[in-house]
């Protein structure tokens, strides 16, 4: 899959201030010339000073007059040391001169030179003036973009409206208002074009293939986003799905609604003795007027004394599984001669402690289409009320179908009818205050399919990537938990021992063990501060545990041995030799089957150099890089969800089959997806749309441990096969409720997050900046140059600073440093200003205006920044439209070694088979 910027990066090209850039760079070398020759003029004029007599001390004329001219040289050797122009240069000229003519023939050549430069330096106000006016005028140019527009829509409605006011604002005099819009509009304009994490038109996708021939050309790894339908992207909107978790509750509230919907028990509930057990899950509602917040989930084990009312419940439950809620009523109030308000408390409490639960109007990680499925529900309920709320969202409906085609300014109203629209059917239901999320809407953009030779790639995607995959579980976080279950494992139940009560597995983890390690845990810190690794916590002896620390305190030690030697250089290297003696030093602690997903991005030379590639990231787990983005594909021939479902089949283990943890009812966009796989674990308390038959409730598996493989295995009692659990969402797993939390420590997702540095010293700090060579192993490049300073040591803005004057200091910091002209700057430490401060933002330090929004970033003196090198940077760029170059990031499905390949029509950003090594 290639996520692609929207705009090409020849954009923001057009806010650089290329004359005032090329005029800072001529002072900085004047002034390093002019600073030279000053150093050994002042040498001299050290020597004439020592030269001057000293006076009488009589005090007489003759003695004022030697003071005077002795001080007068003095001043002038410490200026002219200084590099700065004096104050009365002919007079100095010629005290010189009478003393010695040569000293002064020198003296006035330096100061005509410094004086030409100083003629430059005052040329630099006009240049600055008149670039900011310009680059502030191309600002209100782009910000008529299309692609801009629409994703400044959905990212900031605030800054939306304010828009069309800045564009006829004028760019030579703007006010505090412009400015401000000016450095918000410089973040989403950057976003678009110089990053690649999807939202609306900001970055597209586009699904990718590896093809077999080699494609004839200079640039034969170049990806072509024009496509056949010349470029365009087609727009996949979704409502957020927390304004119909909105309306439901708006449902629930109101007990007549409530007695027309179907209720059920908890999934998964058993009798235990004199109590029932079963899963109680609790909601934490999200912030609604946030830009981005969910809804979170936890869940525990929970019993309920089975008293006699609750025990002819379950039985009527069992003898009728499909009662709606007022016909459980009407039973319970003639079963036990009960009053209606009895009754209502009653069913009241069951629902709120999660027994009884409604599930018609959840939303499902399957709905892709969450609104249209909610409306639907809504009809089969047959209610008149339900009939008329259904109607209601038809509304809704029309703008989300609307909006696709629509431009800015349509879909401006479009949006506000949505809204509009939601808080109506809310009203409906009788909710006083309705209450909508400030983001209504999500938007995936979808661009041509691209295609690319795989011999092109396979020298970088082969030897390089396979040889980094061997050491990623030395940085996975989750491996430690995995040893940790396997460990209280064993300790209940032995080598080669089974569990056939799962749930009452897992509640025990947590309560004996799990939860205080993860608090435990979770204020470690990975090194000491002498550099030392720190072990992780092995409370129960974990062999693997210790085998990955070991890896882990290898690996640390010989970058430091590397930093010692290499240092100083741009490049530091990893060999292969290093790489597999971390690998044989993890051994059996790194699993034996993996799947992963690396978000790379190549780095094309131009001039014929050779190419690199750049891992961004790298995550663990099945059809990672799609299964968000499977939705916008519904429509086609061939539906992206049932072709990763057949690869799917093809790269399960044998003997196994891939379950589907899904974490129960959706609380975020990020977890909606097509079905991708045949089969569905069902967690107590959760409900499942695939066939009954590929439903694997809890109760079904078992967890037993391989004595010969020392692991843990998980089999479905039905089906009589291993079952690999693998989650398909995009929230991030350790946020997920208990069980399927711990049930994914059984398979293969992961979190490896690679970071050379840990452990080892800062470099010495030059004028309190630090730096980092870059590392890489071959073609792919593990971290990027990088510089880490306190706001303290940045040249920012003074108070009685000119454009000009601040423009250089910038421009003096960066040479000093040597640092590129486009990086990338982290604020942390406490000094970061706005919720998006402490991710990565694009900084073009040939740009004014970027500098500007940058420094704005900056809350107080505590900030630190890191900036890292913008790799690859435009001039190595390989994708490319009509338009120009594209920022782009591949992400890439890797199969591990001795597992099937995908097969001929499987998805085609999934790597082919390596025909070097025939592994892959």
């Amino acid at each position: 899959m290639a996520r692609v910027a929207g705009l090409p990066v020849e954009t923001v090209g057009r806010l650089r201030c290329p004359a005032t850039r090329r005029w800072a760079q001529e002072v900085l070398a004047e002034t390093a010339r002019s600073a030279a020759a000053g150093a050994d003029l002042g040498d001299l004029l050290h020597d004439l000073v020592g030269e001057e007599s000293e006076p009488a001390g009589d005090g007489g004329a003759a003695d004022i007059t030697a003071t005077t001219e002795r001080r007068r040289l003095l001043r002038l050797r410490r200026e002219v040391f200084n590099n700065r122009l004096p104050r009365d240069p002919d007079a100095d000229l010629a005290l010189v001169t009478a003393r010695s003519p040569h000293i002064g023939s020198l003296l006035a050549e330096w100061l005509a030179e410094r004086a030409r430069l100083t003629a430059r330096e005052a040329e630099g106000t006009v240049l600055m003036a008149e670039e900011l006016a310009r680059t502030r005028a191309e600002l209100r140019g782009i910000a008529r973009e299309d692609r801009l527009r629409k994703g400044v829509l959905l990212a900031s409605p605030t800054l939306d409206a304010q828009l069309d006011s800045f564009v006829r604002s004028d760019p030579a005099r703007p006010d505090k208002r412009a400015r401000k819009a000016e450095r918000s509009l410089l973040s989403y304009l950057y976003r678009t074009a110089c990053k690649t994490s999807p939202f609306s038109t900001f970055t597209g996708v586009s699904l990718g293939e590896f093809t077999d021939p080699a494609t004839p050309g200079p640039h034969p790894r170049s990806l072509d986003l024009d496509g056949a339908d010349g470029g365009e992207w087609t727009s996949h909107p979704r409502l957020n799905v927390l304004a119909l978790d909105r309306v439901a509750e708006a449902v629930l509230a109101d007990p007549a609604r409530r007695a027309d919907l179907p209720v059920a028990l908890a999934s998964g509930w058993g009798r235990d003795a004199d109590r029932v057990r079963y899963v109680r899950r609790w909601v934490t509602a999200g912030d609604d007027d946030t830009a981005v917040t969910f809804d979170t989930v936890t869940d525990r084990l929970f019993f309920l004394r089975r008293s006699g009312t609750l025990e002819k419940m379950l039985r009527l439950f069992e003898e009728r599984p499909a009662l709606r809620y007022g016909e459980l009523a009407v039973w319970l109030a003639a079963e036990e001669g009960a009053g209606p308000e009895e009754v209502e408390q009653y069913l009241s409490a069951l629902l709120g402690l999660g027994m009884v639960q409604t599930p018609t109007l959840r939303t499902g990680v399957h709905d892709t289409d969450p609104l249209r499925a909610f409306a639907d529900a809504l009809t089969e309920l047959g209610s008149d009320w339900a009939l008329e709320t259904a109607e209601a969202l038809r509304g809704p409906i029309r703008c989300l179908a609307e909006f696709p085609d629509a431009g800015p300014a349509r879909r401006r109203e479009l949006l506000a009818e949505l809204r509009d629209g939601l808080r109506a059917v809310q009203e409906g239901l009788g909710v006083a205050e309705p209450r909508v999320p400030q983001t209504t809407m999500y938007e995936d953009a979808v661009g041509p399919d691209v295609r690319t030779p795989y011999p092109a790639w396979s020298p970088l995607l082969g030897g390089p990537l396979r040889a980094v995959e061997s050491v990623l579980p030395a940085f996975d976080v989750t491996l430690p938990q995995r040893f940790t279950l396997l460990g209280f494992f064993l300790a209940r139940f032995g080598r080669g021992g089974r569990c056939t009560d799962l749930l009452k597995l897992v509640h025990d983890f947590h309560e004996d063990l799990f939860d205080q390690y993860i608090s435990m845990t979770s204020r470690r810190v990975p090194f000491d501060d002498h550099g030392r690794y720190v072990p992780e916590e092995n409370w129960l002896g974990q062999r693997r545990l210790r085998q990955l620390d070991d890896a882990r305190s290898l690996f640390a030690d010989r970058m430091k041995e590397l930093w010692a030697r290499d240092g100083e250089a741009e490049e530091i290297a990893l060999d292969a030799g290093l790489l597999a003696e971390v690998a044989d030093r993890l051994g059996d602690a790194a699993p034996p089957f993996s799947l992963y997903s690396h978000h790379l991005q190549l780095v094309e030379p131009a001039g014929g150099a050779a190419p690199s590639l750049v891992l961004n990231r790298s995550y663990g787990g099945l059809s990672f890089p799609f299964s968000r983005f499977a939705h916008c594909y519904e429509g086609s021939e061939a539906p992206l969800a049932d072709r990763l479902r057949d690869q799917a089949r093809e790269l399960q283990p044998d003997g196994s089959v891939f379950a589907e943890v899904t974490g129960g009812s959706v609380t975020s966009n990020l977890n909606l997806h097509g079905r991708l796989t045949d089969y569905e674990i069902v967690c107590p308390g959760e409900t499942s749309s695939v066939p009954e038959e590929y439903r694997i409730p809890l109760e079904d598996l078992a967890l037993e441990h391989d004595p010969a493989q020392d692991r843990l295995v998980l089999r479905s009692q039905r089906l009589g096969r291993e079952v690999v659990p693998v989650y398909l969402g995009y929230l991030v797993p350790l946020a997920l409720p208990e069980i399927p939390r711990t049930l994914l420590l059984l398979s293969p997702t992961s979190m490896a997050r690679v970071d050379p540095w840990g452990g080892v010293p800062a470099s010495a700090a030059a004028d309190g900046v630090t730096r980092r060579p870059r590392v890489r192993h071959g073609a792919v490049i593990l971290s990027r140059r990088s510089w880490n300073a306190p706001a303290a040591a940045l040249p920012l803005r003074s108070a009685d600073a000119t454009d000009a004057a601040w423009f250089l200091g910038w421009q003096r910091w960066r040479e000093r440093h040597r640092l590129p002209a486009r990086v990338f700057a982290t604020v942390s430490g406490g000094g970061a200003r706005g919720g998006t401060a402490a991710k990565p933002q694009y900084l073009d330090l040939d740009s004014a205006l970027s500098l500007t929004a940058f420094e704005a970033l900056l809350k107080n003196a505590d900030a630190t920044v890191t900036f890292r090198e913008m790799l690859p940077d435009e001039d190595d760029l390989h994708a490319v439209s009509g338009r120009g170059r594209h920022v782009a990031e591949l992400a890439v499905e890797t199969v591990g070694r001795g597992r099937p390949a995908p097969a001929a029509t499987a998805p085609a950003a999934a790597a082919a088979t390596d025909t070097a090594g025939g592994d892959r």
